[in-house]
């Protein structure tokens, strides 16, 4: 695989852009960078809000994650770090229901995922991306993002069925503001959705306000029962269990590892800028997963570049890194505040739900534009065989009775999720399936040419 290409570093200055937002003075610094948390806001509460997770926490370790990143990528690249939704499917998966004494376990497996962007940085420094990639194509990492959205469709479904008219109208505000909507509003119609639908729902009689009174304005965003550490000194400690999480979510980090890849591309093109070569993507690999490792062991969701912010990059032409770290100082500041986690906590399954099914559904189609950019060939067979064993083992599997295979191992019973599944085995057909395609037999005929 070709290197990706992406703009020369230090080639020029992109125009009418500022890439030192010193210069603009500090109030204005402090409102790009209010935005940037807000650009963000919406999707990154939202993975808590979906899995019952804390979301004070998932905003203190955004920020810190964030902070964490820039240190790591020596203060150059303008990223904000954020929930990943890539990982709700983990946490689904270990805690259905969200339950406070599973997700823990979830949590132990998404931080073991980390440890894979550290393996994956050490190899970009070691064989460069080229070499790498191969071992990761679109054929594999596509069908995988795929299907992490169709797997979560169904509780998008069940959380609409509460009132299907808050959910439509979740989904229409969405739509408008993502296609209509002008200047700030088009950068954060996840956030328009939760709101305009939040409050259709407050007219309706259906959202409990009685939690929100009683929250205290400050507070610790983390609780030792609620992070992994509490898991492993708890004496209802589950050795199978955990070991079970860590089997069934760490493949989800070759679709992340591969969505972090294409987001700093994303972000060097804005910014006219390589930050794949400098400062590197073993920089930024390991900023992100070090950032990820960190969340997880505390109770928060995994984090992940945010599309939302290089949105905003593009908008304000405001390329300095120092404003995004303002934007983490402030989810930090936002992450002490339980009152407003509990405002959070009150929003209705009807608002999850129609947010939800637009954020699934753009999961699948993202792995969808992840095969049609790259030109995937589906006329050769490896590539049909491939993509289909993946779908149907990850989807066939995760709606099954079980839900998941099941293999005792001594006195230790470890389930394996269909995404674990399809992904190992889509890897691996990827390496012992020829690439010349001989054999193949869905290639149309070539037509006889007539003397």
């Amino acid at each position: 695989m070709a290197e990706q290409q992406v703009p020369t570093m230090g080639a020029a200055d992109a125009p009418d852009a500022v890439y030192d937002a010193r210069t603009l003075g500090k109030p204005k610094m402090v409102l790009f960078g209010l935005q940037h948390m807000f650009a963000m806001f919406g999707a990154t509460i939202l993975v808590p809000v979906l899995t019952g997770l804390s979301v004070q926490a998932t905003l203190l370790f955004a920020g810190l994650g964030t902070l964490l990143f820039h240190a790591l990528s020596k203060g150059k690249v303008p990223a904000f770090l954020g929930s990943s939704f890539a990982f709700i499917a983990g946490y689904a998966a270990i805690a259905p229901n969200g339950e406070a004494e599973l997700l823990p376990y979830a949590c132990l497996g998404v931080a073991c995922s980390g440890l894979l962007y550290l393996v994956l940085a050490g190899l970009f420094r070691l064989f460069g991306t080229g070499r790498v990639m191969r071992f990761f194509p679109p054929v594999v990492t596509g069908p995988i993002v795929i299907s992490i959205g169709l797997i979560l469709a169904s509780s998008a479904i069940t959380n609409c069925q509460t009132n299907w008219l808050v959910a439509l109208v979740a989904i229409a505000t969405i739509i408008v503001c993502n296609i209509w909507g002008r200047g700030m509003i088009k950068i954060i119609p996840i956030l328009m959705g939760v709101i305009v639908s939040y409050l259709c729902a407050t007219a309706l009689g259906e959202v409990d306000f009685s939690g929100v009174i009683d929250a205290p304005w400050i507070g610790l965003p983390v609780l030792w029962d609620n992070t992994v550490f509490g898991m492993f000194a708890s004496p209802t400690f589950d050795s199978g269990l955990a070991i079970t999480a860590v089997i069934t979510i760490m493949p989800i980090a070759l679709a992340t590892m591969i969505e972090h890849i294409g987001d700093i591309s994303a972000i060097s093109s804005t910014c006219n800028r390589n930050y794949i070569v400098e400062p590197g993507l073993h920089r930024t690999l390991l900023g992100d997963g070090l950032a990820t490792i960190l969340a997880s062991l505390f109770g928060a969701p995994a984090n992940t570049t945010y599309g939302e912010n290089t949105g905003v990059l593009a908008l304000t032409r405001v390329f300095d890194p120092r404003v995004v770290r303002l934007a983490a100082c402030f989810a930090i500041l936002f992450s002490f505040c339980p009152k407003f986690a509990a405002v959070i906590g009150a929003m209705p399954a009807s608002v999850i739900g129609g947010v939800s099914i637009v954020l699934y559904g753009m999961i699948s189609a993202v792995g969808v534009r992840n095969l049609i950019e790259n030109r995937v060939d589906f006329l050769k067979s490896r590539n049909v065989i491939i993509a289909a064993l993946i779908l149907c083992l990850s989807i066939g599997i995760a709606y099954s009775a079980a839900g998941a295979i099941v293999v005792p191992v001594g006195e230790i019973t470890i389930s394996l999720s269909g995404l674990a599944v399809g992904s190992v085995v889509g890897i691996v057909l990827n390496i012992i399936l020829p690439y010349k395609d001989d054999f193949d037999v869905l290639k149309p005929p070539t037509p006889e040419v007539p003397e």
